[in-house]
């Protein structure tokens, strides 16, 4: 007789994932309607700024209503002058999902951040190294002087692999890495790396041609501007949270910022957020497609109907 003690069984685990404005929340609303009374659902949210309280306008953060429709974890869990490190995240994430399959109902991980998601979902072990104030104030420095550019060959020339993998236009991944290799004398390479993670994963993710993308993008730029946008930043910066902030050099507040600042005009700092958001669009594009296991939906479909086709998915993978 075997002593070994049974495997538990793994949490079913839907992902729905895509780049900005392709209606990752309303599919997750439509989904939640549709697979009632079976099934009742909870979001667990995988995006990298909606983790900001006070910070609810720019990030598309869901309202108040459509939470109370669908429950969405991980939302709202620091101030904008903290940090929440990705190994953070993670343990975060997973007991929220832990907890959602508990209680009978089933998770749904939503959201535009490529390496939260797979942080999650494919067990990346994630070095334990805590947030370095001065060192990533030096970093901070060298990026202000002299441009990404040259964190990007810094990083080269302590850790070409880390280099290659990460964008070099993405500073805080960059600073990120270069912590790890200057407090641990490793490659930040070395130290990553996955694991057996406790999911049964199905993976959808939302796309549509590439112009009316940007057209979406844009409409919903202006909607929030409409809805307050420069007045939240103004809020933000009257409760003491500077410039110098990573959250208050996130996309929208960076340029509403070039504006209050006398820097530019509101309507180049417009053009510039919509510039950079298509930019933004772009790089989450080339993370997900490089991901074989999503099953692409055209998001230009109503989401009654995107929630269709995956409901005719789930039926007998939840019955697996």
């Amino acid at each position: 007789m075997s002593s070994e003690t049974p495997a538990k069984p793994l949490i079913p685990l839907i992902v729905i994932a895509g780049p900005t404005a392709t209606g990752k929340t309303a599919l997750a609303l439509a989904l939640a309607d549709r697979l009632r009374p079976a099934w009742e659902a909870e979001v667990v949210s995988a995006d990298a700024r909606q983790i900001y309280r006070l910070m609810d306008i720019t990030t598309a953060k869901p309202t108040a209503a459509e939470s109370a429709r669908l429950p969405h974890h991980l939302l709202d869990v620091v101030w904008p002058d903290e940090t929440l490190t990705l190994a953070e995240y993670q343990r975060l994430a997973n007991a929220a999902i832990a907890e959602v399959w508990a209680r009978g109902r089933l998770p749904l991980l939503v959201g535009g951040a490529g390496l939260y998601i797979r942080a999650v979902v494919d067990g990346l072990a994630i070095p334990e190294v805590a947030p370095q104030p001065e060192l990533r104030a030096e970093l901070e420095m060298l990026l202000a002087k002299e441009g990404v550019a040259t964190l990007h060959a810094r990083l080269a020339a302590l850790d070409p692999v880390a280099a290659e993998r990460i964008d070099a236009r993405n500073p805080r991944r960059l600073i990120r890495a270069l912590e790890v290799c200057l407090v641990t004398g490793k490659p930040f390479s070395e130290q990553q790396g996955a694991r057996p993670a406790p999911y049964r994963p199905l993976f959808f993710g939302l796309n549509m041609e590439r112009g009316a993308l940007y057209d979406r993008a844009d409409a919903r730029i202006a909607a929030m501007l409409a809805a307050g946008l420069i007045a939240e930043t103004e809020a933000l910066l009257a409760r003491g949270y500077g410039w110098e902030l990573p959250s208050m050099s996130s996309l929208g507040y960076r340029e509403v910022g070039a504006y209050l600042r006398g820097e530019m005009t509101l309507d180049e700092a417009i053009t510039r957020f919509k510039l950079a958001t298509h930019g933004y669009i772009r790089r989450q594009l080339t993370w997900f497609r490089r991901d074989e296991r999503i099953n692409w939906l055209a998001a230009a479909l109503p989401s009654g109907a995107l929630a269709d086709q995956v409901a005719e998915r789930l039926s007998p993978w939840l019955d697996m």
